[in-house]
């Protein structure tokens, strides 16, 4: 008689998997259930504090977000006595079992309402109790829970599912994984292999044998399952590292508080796991995660603590948040590393290496030198799986920055930081791997992630199985470090990509939740200047440092650049409480700066000045602007890093050469002609004879784009569909001072916009001060300028630097990048003129060809209904140059633009010691820009951050004008590399393009 097999085996297969699965647990008692709810959390000592419900299964014990403490009693039913018993829990939401002192000891969670499923199964509410019971035991559970699922949503309507006693039939158990796993790598087998036919030929003689699916059947199913099982592979030419994994998105489609528990259930769950399965090897990110352990479940902080010396738990990623890194500025990219690495090293010892960053929506080209600056050199991420035209085409490779720097990366590939560890993710990693011919090794993050949970018993089952399975490629349970060490072995045969890494996807984060954009744009210039005005308090009068006080805010600021706060795709709830607290830090900050100024401001020598001003420029560049002191115009000229005092008294000389009216705004440099729908139809540059739009077309008209995607994307065709436009209601046009002024006032729908456009006086810079009321849903407004430029390329500020993008459409890789993220500026030039559309808190373009074309707002309706409608506060500015980019000064323009001058009145007749005039720094060379300038970490000498903005090799000297007793080069940890030779007022210090060094300053 023939051997024969075909579907039906599989059907017969899957029928009896489903049985021994169903016949692991029987139910002997029903829990007695007790709740206490209340809308917000409450810690353990208050758990009885909320309306108390007597409840049953079957019954509803609450609604979307709100919170209980569960206490769930019983008896072990005298029946179940040497058994091994366990409770079954689910109560249709998320829950963290605590031991009496309160201490979280194990997660629960519901199915998720989103999760992928092919990923496996996300649920976890088996509690074990008593291995081997007596029968009697008193069962005395409290349980914190949340009406939530892992994402956010009210699942089952809030009602308890499950609360029971149950005995676990452990060989039944055990028994289901054996099944599992050999049953799934048969199924990834070719048939005509001999190996296919030994698994499929042993779970049927395993089946024969499961009549009634008692214990005794199931040893003797394991007995024979058993030699398949011990089948080992042989000289593998690859090997998967795999670690444990919990991706814990720290707000998303829940709001912050929410994400506190869901560290404590899902760490609770490991460290319950790590018990079991002394092989099991977890890793998680973000030191503001285990802050908040440390400050909410310090008892639980110290298990996590143990696991990390003893080796079982690894922390990851060098920054405080596992952050954007589009928008975020990059000033801020170092403080996450710096306080993030700086809080593992006190808290464990522990020097992280790795940046992690699994589901960022694209890192930035600047992003290669700050890790190596920073002492980190590898970097993990998934998210480039995702492009949806062009694949990158390597998964472990170098990657270089802007400035040469290169790091080496590792993409799993298997594309998901939620690995099933079943067969399938072991054959589709070997499968996918792009490098496997030079690399023997790949990476496997295993577990339940984007809402929290961590790893399940079934992935550990699993791995306990695949160590060395012949028909699988081996598998090793060990830190992440361990496996970039290996990897780096063969680093000089690995390919090198250069520049961003772009993600061909959520494009639309570039723009979403502009008043949070807004707030961080405005919150990270505030901190620098603020650290600037300490620094000179510090210098001149001895201020004290407002350290702590620094620290807090900004890691509070680092929170709200996490990926899915700043990039806009959280729930409404998330930017409601950001929006809150950026306004109370914001406050804070301009409070902290004044009282520094202050303590120093009235020393200054301001002789017979009647209405004495102090102008402080912030800048490494003398400044020569106009400013406003009640309601009188002032000319000042303001020296690099310093101060100057002007007396706001003296009558200045009268405004020429500005027109204001009859549809025209002029100034000494341009002459604006606006059409008759608001729009502009000219931009004449006088200086230069020629206009500045391209021929027969209009500049800053207001469009309105269906826009049908949610927060993260909408569609590449978008510009393809007709869009509307704001129409003008009026315009009125005047000179105020050295400025003309074109006030506008335009509707579209429910939506208003007022907007100023201005010219000022010997500035080239045609500034558009813009006020929205935005009422429209699934819209997006955006403006667009068509200039007179033929180029191939863009030039877009990012962080410490610039990149240039393609304007043209060759290829699917430039095709794909329809939208792309620039901060201060974006450029179009010849070699004999450019132009340039700067903003103060836009970071979304479209440059095509010669139009330069800015997003100004999108309003998705999903994950938040109401996104950004309102009131927003925005300015952008048309800037044409002569020469390219670095001749005309774009970034020195685009950082005027963001940074003003801070004018602080003074007291009159004060013959102080401090010169009416001061320069404490300042650089030889243009094209190097003084960033950063604050108080060392760890020592009162001063830290001050420059970089390379041209693309140019530079020699220059830096200068300072205060008592400095050395000077030393150090990385971005602000250790020390060399002490520098000093010269005259300074040192000298050679930059590479783009490159970025960091002095430590000696005053002492």
């Amino acid at each position: 008689m023939p051997y024969f097999y075909n579907k039906n085996i599989e059907r017969s297969l899957d029928w009896v998997l489903k049985k021994i699965q169903k016949s692991i647990y029987k139910v002997v008692d029903e829990l007695k259930i007790t709740a206490w709810v209340t809308p917000e959390p409450v810690p353990f000592e208050q758990r009885m504090t909320g309306i108390k419900k007597e409840l049953s299964i079957g019954d509803k014990w609450g609604n979307l977000w709100d919170c209980a403490w569960f206490h769930f009693t019983g008896v072990v039913p005298e029946s179940a006595a040497g058994s091994n018993v366990v409770l079954l829990i689910d109560i249709s939401g998320e829950a963290c079992i605590v031991d009496s002192n309160g201490c979280p000891i194990q997660g629960l969670t519901p199915a998720a309402s989103t999760f992928d499923y092919s990923l496996g199964f996300p649920g976890k509410k088996v509690v074990p109790l008593f291995k081997n019971a007596q029968g009697g035991e008193v069962i005395d559970i409290w349980a914190d829970a949340g009406c939530n699922d892992l994402f956010g949503v009210l699942k089952d309507d809030g009602v308890i599912k499950e609360a029971y006693i149950a005995v676990c039939n452990e060989t039944m158990r055990e028994l289901y994984y054996d099944f599992e796993v050999l049953y799934e790598l048969m199924q990834h087998i070719p048939q005509d292999k001999a190996r296919y036919h030994s698994i499929a030929w042993a779970l049927m003689e395993a089946c024969k044998v499961l009549r009634n699916f008692t214990e005794e059947e199931a040893k003797e199913a394991r007995a024979i399952l058993a030699p398949e099982l011990s089948k080992e592979g042989g000289h593998p030419s690859l090997t998967i590292s795999a670690i444990g994994h919990a991706h814990i998105d720290l707000a998303w489609l829940w709001p912050i508080r929410e994400t506190i528990r869901k560290g404590a259930r899902t760490f609770s769950t490991v460290l319950a796991l790590m018990e079991r399965y002394p092989d099991y090897v977890f890793g998680a990110s973000q030191p503001q995660l285990y802050q908040w352990m440390k400050e909410y479940y310090p008892s639980l902080y110290q298990k996590i603590k143990e696991h990390v010396f003893k080796g079982r738990w690894e922390p990851q990623g060098g920054m405080w948040v596992e952050a954007d890194t589009n928008i975020t500025g990059g000033e801020s990219l170092i403080r996450q590393i710096l306080y993030g690495k700086r809080f593992f090293k006190k808290e464990f010892d522990y020097d992280v290496k790795t940046l992690w960053l699994p589901d960022s929506f694209g890192y930035t080209a600047s992003l290669p030198q700050i890790m190596k600056k920073c002492g980190i050199e590898y970097f993990m991420t998934i998210k480039l799986s995702w492009n949806e035209y062009n694949k990158y085409p390597h998964h472990t490779f170098l990657w270089e920055g802007i400035d040469g720097s290169s790091v080496l990366v590792h993409m799993p590939p298997e594309g998901t930081y939620n690995s099933s560890a079943a067969p399938r993710a072991i054959i589709k990693a070997e499968k996918e791997y792009l490098d496997k011919g030079v690399s023997d090794r790949c990476l496997m993050l295993f577990g339940i992630g984007d809402g929290g949970g961590g790893p399940g018993e079934e992935h550990l089952e699993r791995l306990k199985r695949e160590k060395n399975l012949d028909g699988l490629v081996p598998v090793v349970q060990e830190p992440a470090i361990k496996f970039f060490q290996r990897l780096e072995k063969n680093k000089n045969k690995y390919q090198t990509w250069v520049g961003e890494l772009y993600l061909e996807k959520h494009q639309g984060t570039y723009t979403s939740q502009a008043r949070n954009k807004r707030y961080n744009r405005k919150m990270e210039l505030e901190l620098r200047e603020l650290e600037w005005a300490c620094v000179l308090s510090f210098l001149i009068s001895g201020y004290p440092y407002p350290q702590n006080e620094l620290e807090r805010i900004w890691k509070e600021v680092l929170l709200y650049q996490f990926h899915d706060i700043l990039p806009g795709s959280s729930i409404k709830r998330v930017y409601d409480e950001s929006l809150a607290r950026y306004e109370i830090l914001m406050n804070e900050v301009k409070e902290l700066k004044q009282k520094a100024y202050l303590s120093w401001i009235n020393t200054l020598d301001v002789g017979e000045m009647v209405c004495p001003v102090a102008v402080i420029n912030s800048l490494s560049w003398e400044r020569d602007e106009w400013i406003s002191v009640e309601g009188q115009w002032l000319k000042v000229k303001v020296p690099p890093m310093g101060y100057t005092v002007v007396d706001a008294s003296i009558h200045q000389r009268q405004v020429c050469g500005l027109i204001a009216g009859d549809n025209l705004l002029e100034n000494d440099k341009l002459r604006i002609k606006f059409a008759a729908d608001g729009s502009i139809e000219s931009i004449f540059d006088k200086e230069y004879n020629r206009e500045v739009l391209s021929t027969g077309s209009f500049a800053n008209k207001l469009a309105v784009y269906d826009d049908k995607g949610d927060a993260w994307d909408f569609p590449i065709f978008y510009d393809q569909i007709p869009c509307e436009f704001f129409t003008l209601q009026s315009a009125s046009f005047y000179i105020d001072g050295p400025k003309a002024v074109a006030n506008q006032v335009y509707r579209y729908g429910a939506s208003t916009i007022e907007q100023k456009v201005v010219l000022t006086l010997g500035s080239r810079r045609v500034d558009f001060i813009t006020k929205v009321d935005w009422h429209e849903s699934n819209k997006m407004l955006r403006t667009s300028f068509p200039v007179n430029i033929h180029t191939n390329e863009a030039t877009c500020d990012i962080q410490f630097g610039n990149i240039k993008r393609p304007v043209h459409r060759n290829t699917s890789w430039e095709m794909a990048k329809y939208e792309i993220c620039a901060h201060k500026w974006v450029d179009l030039s010849q070699k004999d003129y450019g132009v340039a559309l700067l903003n103060d808190c836009k970071y979304g373009y479209k440059v095509l060809d010669n139009v330069i074309d800015l997003n100004l707002l999108r309003s998705a309706t999903y994950p938040d209904s109401e996104a950004d409608r309102g009131v927003h506060e925005f300015t952008y500015a048309l800037y044409p140059h002569p020469g390219d980019h670095v001749e005309g000064g774009v970034a020195r323009e685009g950082y005027e633009l963001n940074i003003p001058l801070n004018v602080i009145p003074l007291d009159a007749c004060k013959n102080g010691a401090m010169p009416r005039e001061k320069t404490f720094m300042e650089v030889e060379a243009r094209n190097i820009i003084i960033e950063t300038v604050k108080k060392a970490e760890d020592s009162d000498d001063i830290i001050i951050r420059l970089y390379e903005n041209s693309g140019a090799g530079t020699k220059t000297k830096i200068k300072f004008y205060f008592t400095f007793k050395s000077v030393c080069l150090v990385n971005m940890m602000e250790e020390e590399i060399e002490m520098l030779n000093m010269e005259k007022n300074g040192v000298e210090l050679y930059f590479r393009p783009y490159e970025i060094h960091t002095l430590k300053v000696s005053t002492k």
